[in-house]
Protein backbone atom coordinates (compact mmCIF):
# COMPACT_ATOMS: atom_id res chain seq x y z
CA UNK A 1 0.00 0.00 0.00
CA UNK A 2 1.22 3.54 -0.70
CA UNK A 3 0.40 4.62 2.83
CA UNK A 4 2.85 2.06 4.17
CA UNK A 5 5.83 3.21 2.04
CA UNK A 6 7.41 5.12 4.90
CA UNK A 7 7.74 1.91 6.89
CA UNK A 8 9.56 0.28 3.99
CA UNK A 9 12.12 3.06 3.53
CA UNK A 10 15.63 2.92 5.05
CA UNK A 11 15.97 4.08 8.66
CA UNK A 12 17.66 7.48 8.43
CA UNK A 13 17.35 10.64 10.50
CA UNK A 14 15.47 12.23 7.61
CA UNK A 15 12.84 9.47 7.47
CA UNK A 16 12.60 9.31 11.28
CA UNK A 17 11.99 13.04 11.48
CA UNK A 18 9.23 12.77 8.87
CA UNK A 19 7.38 10.80 11.52
CA UNK A 20 8.69 12.51 14.62
CA UNK A 21 8.89 16.23 13.82
CA UNK A 22 5.13 16.77 13.33
CA UNK A 23 4.51 14.84 16.54
CA UNK A 24 7.13 16.81 18.45
CA UNK A 25 5.67 20.05 17.15
CA UNK A 26 2.21 18.87 18.14
CA UNK A 27 3.13 17.95 21.73
CA UNK A 28 5.23 21.10 22.15
CA UNK A 29 2.38 23.24 20.92
CA UNK A 30 -0.12 21.47 23.16
CA UNK A 31 2.10 22.08 26.19
CA UNK A 32 2.62 25.66 25.04
CA UNK A 33 -1.05 26.48 24.93
CA UNK A 34 -1.51 24.78 28.29
CA UNK A 35 1.08 27.28 29.56
CA UNK A 36 -0.81 30.09 27.87
CA UNK A 37 -3.95 28.87 29.63
CA UNK A 38 -2.10 29.31 32.93
CA UNK A 39 -0.80 32.67 31.77
CA UNK A 40 -4.30 34.04 31.18
CA UNK A 41 -5.56 32.63 34.46
CA UNK A 42 -2.67 33.97 36.56
CA UNK A 43 -2.71 37.44 35.00
CA UNK A 44 -6.46 37.97 34.53
CA UNK A 45 -7.70 36.20 37.66
CA UNK A 46 -4.75 35.69 40.03
CA UNK A 47 -2.19 33.21 41.33
CA UNK A 48 -4.82 31.57 43.58
CA UNK A 49 -6.70 30.57 40.44
CA UNK A 50 -3.41 29.26 38.99
CA UNK A 51 -3.01 27.15 42.13
CA UNK A 52 -6.52 25.77 41.60
CA UNK A 53 -5.63 24.51 38.10
CA UNK A 54 -2.73 22.57 39.59
CA UNK A 55 -4.93 21.20 42.38
CA UNK A 56 -7.45 19.89 39.84
CA UNK A 57 -4.77 18.34 37.61
CA UNK A 58 -4.44 15.08 39.62
CA UNK A 59 -8.18 14.42 39.34
CA UNK A 60 -8.12 15.06 35.60
CA UNK A 61 -5.18 12.66 35.26
CA UNK A 62 -7.00 10.00 37.25
CA UNK A 63 -10.14 10.42 35.15
CA UNK A 64 -8.25 10.02 31.86
CA UNK A 65 -5.86 7.25 33.00
CA UNK A 66 -7.81 4.28 31.58
CA UNK A 67 -8.25 5.96 28.21
CA UNK A 68 -4.54 6.73 28.07
CA UNK A 69 -3.83 3.05 28.67
CA UNK A 70 -6.15 1.89 25.87
CA UNK A 71 -4.92 4.54 23.43
CA UNK A 72 -1.19 3.82 23.76
CA UNK A 73 -1.53 0.07 24.24
CA UNK A 74 -4.10 -0.23 21.47
CA UNK A 75 -1.90 1.66 19.02
CA UNK A 76 0.96 -0.79 19.63
CA UNK A 77 -1.32 -3.83 19.20
CA UNK A 78 -2.92 -2.51 16.03
CA UNK A 79 0.29 -1.41 14.33
CA UNK A 80 1.88 -4.76 15.14
CA UNK A 81 -1.03 -6.41 13.29
CA UNK A 82 -0.52 -4.05 10.37
CA UNK A 83 3.13 -5.16 10.24
CA UNK A 84 1.88 -8.77 10.24
CA UNK A 85 -0.37 -7.94 7.22
CA UNK A 86 -3.61 -8.35 9.21
CA UNK A 87 -5.15 -5.07 8.07
CA UNK A 88 -8.84 -5.97 8.25
CA UNK A 89 -8.51 -7.38 11.74
CA UNK A 90 -6.60 -4.26 12.84
CA UNK A 91 -9.43 -2.00 11.65
CA UNK A 92 -12.03 -4.05 13.54
CA UNK A 93 -9.93 -3.82 16.69
CA UNK A 94 -9.40 -0.09 16.19
CA UNK A 95 -13.15 0.57 16.06
CA UNK A 96 -13.80 -1.67 19.05
CA UNK A 97 -11.19 0.11 21.19
CA UNK A 98 -12.56 3.56 20.26
CA UNK A 99 -16.03 2.48 21.42
CA UNK A 100 -14.56 1.18 24.68
CA UNK A 101 -12.88 4.55 25.20
CA UNK A 102 -16.17 6.40 24.75
CA UNK A 103 -17.83 4.19 27.35
CA UNK A 104 -14.93 4.66 29.76
CA UNK A 105 -15.04 8.42 29.25
CA UNK A 106 -18.72 8.60 30.16
CA UNK A 107 -18.24 6.49 33.29
CA UNK A 108 -15.23 8.48 34.51
CA UNK A 109 -17.06 11.75 33.89
CA UNK A 110 -19.90 10.70 36.19
CA UNK A 111 -17.43 9.48 38.81
CA UNK A 112 -15.61 12.81 38.70
CA UNK A 113 -18.79 14.78 39.39
CA UNK A 114 -19.73 12.49 42.27
CA UNK A 115 -16.40 12.75 44.09
CA UNK A 116 -14.91 16.17 43.36
CA UNK A 117 -16.49 18.27 46.12
CA UNK A 118 -15.53 15.78 48.83
CA UNK A 119 -11.96 15.64 47.50
CA UNK A 120 -11.46 19.41 47.56
CA UNK A 121 -13.14 19.76 50.93
CA UNK A 122 -10.61 17.30 52.36
CA UNK A 123 -7.65 19.45 51.25
CA UNK A 124 -8.48 22.22 53.78
CA UNK A 125 -8.05 24.97 51.20
CA UNK A 126 -9.15 28.55 51.52
CA UNK A 127 -12.75 29.14 50.42
CA UNK A 128 -11.55 31.10 47.38
CA UNK A 129 -9.19 28.40 46.08
CA UNK A 130 -11.68 25.60 46.77
CA UNK A 131 -14.34 27.51 44.83
CA UNK A 132 -11.97 27.92 41.90
CA UNK A 133 -11.22 24.18 41.94
CA UNK A 134 -14.87 23.11 41.84
CA UNK A 135 -15.74 25.65 39.15
CA UNK A 136 -12.85 24.66 36.89
CA UNK A 137 -13.29 20.89 37.16
CA UNK A 138 -17.07 20.94 36.80
CA UNK A 139 -16.76 22.74 33.45
CA UNK A 140 -13.82 20.61 32.28
CA UNK A 141 -15.60 17.30 32.85
CA UNK A 142 -18.31 18.27 30.35
CA UNK A 143 -15.73 17.71 27.62
CA UNK A 144 -14.37 14.44 29.00
CA UNK A 145 -15.42 12.19 26.07
CA UNK A 146 -14.13 14.56 23.34
CA UNK A 147 -10.85 14.93 25.25
CA UNK A 148 -10.44 11.15 25.48
CA UNK A 149 -11.18 10.83 21.76
CA UNK A 150 -8.55 13.49 21.15
CA UNK A 151 -6.00 11.41 23.08
CA UNK A 152 -6.84 8.38 20.92
CA UNK A 153 -7.09 10.05 17.53
CA UNK A 154 -3.80 11.88 18.05
CA UNK A 155 -1.93 8.57 18.32
CA UNK A 156 -3.89 6.84 15.55
CA UNK A 157 -3.35 9.74 13.16
CA UNK A 158 0.37 9.37 13.74
CA UNK A 159 0.17 5.63 13.11
CA UNK A 160 -1.82 6.27 9.92
CA UNK A 161 0.88 8.62 8.59
CA UNK A 162 -1.30 11.65 9.30
CA UNK A 163 1.02 13.25 11.86
CA UNK A 164 0.91 16.55 9.95
CA UNK A 165 -2.89 16.57 10.15
CA UNK A 166 -2.64 15.85 13.86
CA UNK A 167 -0.30 18.82 14.19
CA UNK A 168 -2.71 21.06 12.27
CA UNK A 169 -5.53 19.97 14.59
CA UNK A 170 -3.42 20.70 17.65
CA UNK A 171 -2.40 24.13 16.38
CA UNK A 172 -5.99 24.98 15.46
CA UNK A 173 -7.26 23.78 18.81
CA UNK A 174 -4.50 25.65 20.62
CA UNK A 175 -5.20 28.92 18.85
CA UNK A 176 -8.92 28.47 19.54
CA UNK A 177 -8.15 27.84 23.20
CA UNK A 178 -6.02 30.97 23.50
CA UNK A 179 -8.58 33.18 21.78
CA UNK A 180 -11.44 31.80 23.84
CA UNK A 181 -9.41 32.16 27.04
CA UNK A 182 -9.27 35.91 26.47
CA UNK A 183 -12.86 36.18 25.22
CA UNK A 184 -14.38 34.12 28.04
CA UNK A 185 -12.25 35.50 30.90
CA UNK A 186 -11.60 39.13 29.92
CA UNK A 187 -14.57 39.70 27.61
CA UNK A 188 -17.45 37.77 29.18
CA UNK A 189 -16.13 37.70 32.75
CA UNK A 190 -16.64 33.93 33.03
CA UNK A 191 -13.62 33.50 35.32
CA UNK A 192 -11.81 30.19 35.72
CA UNK A 193 -14.86 28.30 34.40
CA UNK A 194 -14.37 30.10 31.09
CA UNK A 195 -10.77 28.87 30.99
CA UNK A 196 -11.96 25.28 31.42
CA UNK A 197 -14.54 25.64 28.62
CA UNK A 198 -11.92 27.18 26.33
CA UNK A 199 -9.59 24.24 27.01
CA UNK A 200 -12.34 21.69 26.35
CA UNK A 201 -13.34 23.29 23.05
CA UNK A 202 -9.70 23.49 21.95
CA UNK A 203 -9.14 19.79 22.63
CA UNK A 204 -12.38 18.90 20.85
CA UNK A 205 -11.02 19.99 17.48
CA UNK A 206 -8.90 16.83 17.10
CA UNK A 207 -11.84 14.66 18.22
CA UNK A 208 -14.14 16.18 15.57
CA UNK A 209 -11.58 15.91 12.77
CA UNK A 210 -10.69 12.37 13.79
CA UNK A 211 -14.31 11.23 13.50
CA UNK A 212 -14.36 12.51 9.93
CA UNK A 213 -10.91 11.18 8.93
CA UNK A 214 -11.40 7.68 10.29
CA UNK A 215 -14.82 7.39 8.69
CA UNK A 216 -13.14 7.45 5.27
CA UNK A 217 -12.26 4.10 3.76
CA UNK A 218 -9.11 5.43 2.09
CA UNK A 219 -7.42 5.99 5.44
CA UNK A 220 -4.80 3.41 6.44
CA UNK A 221 -6.90 2.91 9.59
CA UNK A 222 -10.63 3.51 9.42
CA UNK A 223 -13.81 2.52 11.20
CA UNK A 224 -15.15 -0.93 10.43
CA UNK A 225 -17.70 -3.23 12.00
CA UNK A 226 -16.30 -3.74 15.50
CA UNK A 227 -15.56 -7.24 16.72
CA UNK A 228 -15.26 -7.93 20.43
CA UNK A 229 -12.01 -9.76 21.10
CA UNK A 230 -11.18 -10.03 24.75
CA UNK A 231 -7.57 -10.82 23.92
CA UNK A 232 -7.23 -7.53 22.04
CA UNK A 233 -8.65 -5.59 24.98
CA UNK A 234 -6.35 -7.49 27.33
CA UNK A 235 -3.28 -6.90 25.15
CA UNK A 236 -4.11 -3.21 24.77
CA UNK A 237 -4.54 -2.93 28.54
CA UNK A 238 -1.32 -4.75 29.39
CA UNK A 239 0.71 -2.94 26.73
CA UNK A 240 -0.63 0.42 27.83
CA UNK A 241 -0.62 -0.24 31.56
CA UNK A 242 2.63 1.69 31.93
CA UNK A 243 0.99 4.81 30.50
CA UNK A 244 -2.02 4.30 32.78
CA UNK A 245 0.32 3.81 35.72
CA UNK A 246 2.11 7.00 34.76
CA UNK A 247 -1.15 8.94 34.63
CA UNK A 248 -2.35 7.48 37.93
CA UNK A 249 0.83 7.95 39.89
CA UNK A 250 1.48 11.35 38.33
CA UNK A 251 -1.87 12.39 39.75
CA UNK A 252 -0.98 10.96 43.14
CA UNK A 253 2.50 12.50 43.18
CA UNK A 254 1.10 15.87 42.08
CA UNK A 255 -1.24 15.73 45.07
CA UNK A 256 1.74 14.90 47.29
CA UNK A 257 3.66 17.85 45.86
CA UNK A 258 0.70 20.11 46.55
CA UNK A 259 0.14 18.86 50.09
CA UNK A 260 3.85 19.07 50.94
CA UNK A 261 4.14 22.53 49.46
CA UNK A 262 1.00 23.67 51.29
CA UNK A 263 2.71 22.57 54.50
CA UNK A 264 6.04 24.28 53.81
CA UNK A 265 5.08 27.37 51.79
CA UNK A 266 1.27 27.62 51.66
CA UNK A 267 -0.80 28.37 48.56
CA UNK A 268 2.01 30.55 47.12
CA UNK A 269 4.11 27.38 47.04
CA UNK A 270 1.42 25.57 45.05
CA UNK A 271 1.40 28.41 42.52
CA UNK A 272 5.21 28.12 42.24
CA UNK A 273 4.91 24.36 41.68
CA UNK A 274 2.40 25.05 38.92
CA UNK A 275 4.81 27.38 37.10
CA UNK A 276 7.66 24.87 37.31
CA UNK A 277 5.40 22.03 36.13
CA UNK A 278 4.57 24.13 33.07
CA UNK A 279 8.28 24.60 32.30
CA UNK A 280 9.11 20.90 32.81
CA UNK A 281 6.05 19.87 30.81
CA UNK A 282 7.11 22.11 27.92
CA UNK A 283 10.62 20.63 27.85
CA UNK A 284 9.40 17.05 28.37
CA UNK A 285 6.97 17.43 25.47
CA UNK A 286 9.96 17.25 23.13
CA UNK A 287 10.80 13.76 24.39
CA UNK A 288 7.18 12.65 24.55
CA UNK A 289 6.52 13.87 21.02
CA UNK A 290 9.57 12.07 19.69
CA UNK A 291 8.65 8.82 21.48
CA UNK A 292 5.07 8.98 20.18
CA UNK A 293 6.38 9.68 16.68
CA UNK A 294 8.70 6.68 16.45
CA UNK A 295 6.47 4.24 18.38
CA UNK A 296 4.52 3.07 15.28
CA UNK A 297 7.82 2.44 13.49
CA UNK A 298 9.12 0.40 16.43
CA UNK A 299 5.91 -1.65 16.52
CA UNK A 300 5.89 -2.19 12.76
CA UNK A 301 9.53 -3.28 12.55
CA UNK A 302 9.01 -5.58 15.52
CA UNK A 303 5.96 -7.16 13.89
CA UNK A 304 7.85 -7.44 10.58
CA UNK A 305 10.92 -8.88 12.39
CA UNK A 306 13.18 -6.29 10.73
CA UNK A 307 15.88 -6.42 13.41
CA UNK A 308 18.37 -4.32 11.48
CA UNK A 309 15.93 -1.44 11.10
CA UNK A 310 14.85 -1.76 14.71
CA UNK A 311 18.44 -1.57 15.98
CA UNK A 312 19.27 1.45 13.86
CA UNK A 313 16.09 3.25 14.90
CA UNK A 314 16.84 2.75 18.60
CA UNK A 315 20.48 3.84 18.22
CA UNK A 316 19.60 7.02 16.34
CA UNK A 317 16.79 7.76 18.82
CA UNK A 318 19.17 7.69 21.78
CA UNK A 319 21.47 10.12 19.98
CA UNK A 320 18.57 12.48 19.22
CA UNK A 321 17.39 12.41 22.84
CA UNK A 322 20.90 13.14 24.13
CA UNK A 323 21.05 16.21 21.90
CA UNK A 324 17.62 17.44 22.98
CA UNK A 325 18.56 16.95 26.65
CA UNK A 326 21.60 19.23 26.43
CA UNK A 327 19.67 21.95 24.62
CA UNK A 328 16.71 21.94 27.02
CA UNK A 329 18.91 22.04 30.13
CA UNK A 330 20.86 25.03 28.82
CA UNK A 331 17.74 26.88 27.70
CA UNK A 332 15.92 26.28 31.00
CA UNK A 333 18.83 27.64 33.06
CA UNK A 334 19.27 30.71 30.89
CA UNK A 335 15.56 31.54 30.63
CA UNK A 336 14.47 30.84 34.21
CA UNK A 337 13.73 34.42 35.23
CA UNK A 338 11.98 35.44 31.98
CA UNK A 339 9.83 32.30 32.08
CA UNK A 340 8.79 32.80 35.70
CA UNK A 341 8.14 36.52 35.21
CA UNK A 342 5.49 35.70 32.63
CA UNK A 343 3.37 34.11 35.38
CA UNK A 344 4.32 36.13 38.49
CA UNK A 345 5.73 39.60 39.07
CA UNK A 346 9.08 40.00 40.81
CA UNK A 347 7.41 41.47 43.92
CA UNK A 348 5.14 38.42 44.27
CA UNK A 349 6.34 35.81 46.82
CA UNK A 350 5.63 33.17 44.19
CA UNK A 351 8.39 34.59 41.97
CA UNK A 352 11.42 33.81 44.15
CA UNK A 353 10.05 30.36 45.02
CA UNK A 354 9.59 29.50 41.35
CA UNK A 355 13.00 30.82 40.24
CA UNK A 356 14.84 28.74 42.82
CA UNK A 357 12.68 25.70 42.13
CA UNK A 358 13.11 25.82 38.37
CA UNK A 359 16.89 26.02 38.57
CA UNK A 360 16.99 22.90 40.74
CA UNK A 361 14.35 20.96 38.79
CA UNK A 362 16.10 21.69 35.48
CA UNK A 363 18.69 19.03 36.37
CA UNK A 364 15.95 16.43 35.80
CA UNK A 365 15.93 17.27 32.08
CA UNK A 366 19.23 15.41 31.71
CA UNK A 367 17.44 12.15 32.54
CA UNK A 368 13.74 12.53 31.66
CA UNK A 369 14.10 12.00 27.92
CA UNK A 370 15.84 8.65 28.20
CA UNK A 371 13.28 7.42 30.75
CA UNK A 372 10.33 8.48 28.59
CA UNK A 373 11.81 6.82 25.52
CA UNK A 374 12.65 3.59 27.36
CA UNK A 375 9.11 3.20 28.65
CA UNK A 376 7.58 4.08 25.27
CA UNK A 377 9.93 1.71 23.46
CA UNK A 378 8.90 -1.31 25.54
CA UNK A 379 5.23 -0.41 25.04
CA UNK A 380 5.81 -0.29 21.27
CA UNK A 381 7.54 -3.68 21.49
CA UNK A 382 4.41 -5.10 23.18
CA UNK A 383 6.18 -5.57 26.51
CA UNK A 384 3.78 -3.63 28.66
CA UNK A 385 5.01 -5.23 31.88
CA UNK A 386 8.56 -3.89 31.59
CA UNK A 387 7.21 -0.54 30.46
CA UNK A 388 4.91 -0.47 33.49
CA UNK A 389 7.77 -1.32 35.85
CA UNK A 390 9.78 1.58 34.44
CA UNK A 391 6.88 4.02 34.54
CA UNK A 392 5.68 2.99 38.00
CA UNK A 393 9.17 3.05 39.51
CA UNK A 394 10.00 6.40 37.94
CA UNK A 395 6.73 8.16 38.61
CA UNK A 396 5.80 6.68 41.97
CA UNK A 397 8.34 4.57 43.85
CA UNK A 398 11.36 6.83 43.34
CA UNK A 399 9.29 10.01 43.63
CA UNK A 400 7.68 8.75 46.83
CA UNK A 401 11.08 8.03 48.37
CA UNK A 402 12.57 11.39 47.41
CA UNK A 403 9.42 13.34 48.34
CA UNK A 404 9.44 11.84 51.84
CA UNK A 405 13.17 12.01 52.59
CA UNK A 406 14.52 15.15 50.91
CA UNK A 407 12.05 17.76 52.30
CA UNK A 408 12.77 16.49 55.81
CA UNK A 409 16.49 17.11 55.22
CA UNK A 410 16.42 20.24 53.06
CA UNK A 411 12.98 21.84 53.48
CA UNK A 412 11.51 23.51 50.39
CA UNK A 413 14.69 22.90 48.38
CA UNK A 414 14.24 19.19 49.09
CA UNK A 415 10.86 19.36 47.36
CA UNK A 416 12.47 20.80 44.25
CA UNK A 417 15.33 18.30 44.34
CA UNK A 418 12.93 15.34 44.55
CA UNK A 419 12.25 15.31 40.80
CA UNK A 420 15.87 15.25 39.55
CA UNK A 421 16.80 12.68 42.20
CA UNK A 422 13.90 10.40 41.21
CA UNK A 423 14.66 10.75 37.48
CA UNK A 424 18.32 9.92 38.10
CA UNK A 425 17.34 6.74 39.94
CA UNK A 426 14.93 5.88 37.12
CA UNK A 427 17.69 6.28 34.53
CA UNK A 428 19.75 3.61 36.31
CA UNK A 429 16.78 1.22 36.16
CA UNK A 430 16.04 2.09 32.51
CA UNK A 431 19.63 1.38 31.54
CA UNK A 432 19.62 -1.97 33.35
CA UNK A 433 16.40 -3.15 31.68
CA UNK A 434 17.49 -1.82 28.29
CA UNK A 435 20.64 -3.96 28.48
CA UNK A 436 18.76 -6.98 29.85
CA UNK A 437 16.32 -7.16 26.93
CA UNK A 438 18.71 -6.10 24.18
CA UNK A 439 19.36 -9.66 23.03
CA UNK A 440 15.67 -10.62 22.99
CA UNK A 441 14.54 -7.75 20.75
CA UNK A 442 17.84 -7.38 18.90
CA UNK A 443 17.87 -3.60 19.05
Amino acid sequence: MENQNVYLKPVTLKNIFKFAVPTIAMTVFMSFYTMVDGLFVSNLIGTNALSAINLTAPIIQLVTAVSTMLATGGSAVIMKKMGEKKGDEAKEDFTFLILVNVLVGMMMCVLGYVLMEDIFAGMHLSAEVEGYCVEYLSRYLVFNVPILLMNNFTLYMIASEKATLSLICSVTGGVLNMVLDYVFIAGFGMGIGGAAIATGLGYSVTAAVGLVVFSRKKSLLHFAKPVFRFRVLWNAATNGCSEMATALVTGIITMMFNWTMLRYAGEDGVAAVTIIMYVLMFASSLYTGYSYGVAPMLSFYYGEQSHGKLKKLVTLSLQVIAGISLVTVGASFLLTRPLVSVFARADNPVYDLAVTGNRICTIALLFIGFNIFASGMFTALSNGIVSAVLAFSRSFVFMLITMIVLPLLLGVNGIWLATPAAEGMALILSTALFLKYKKRYQY
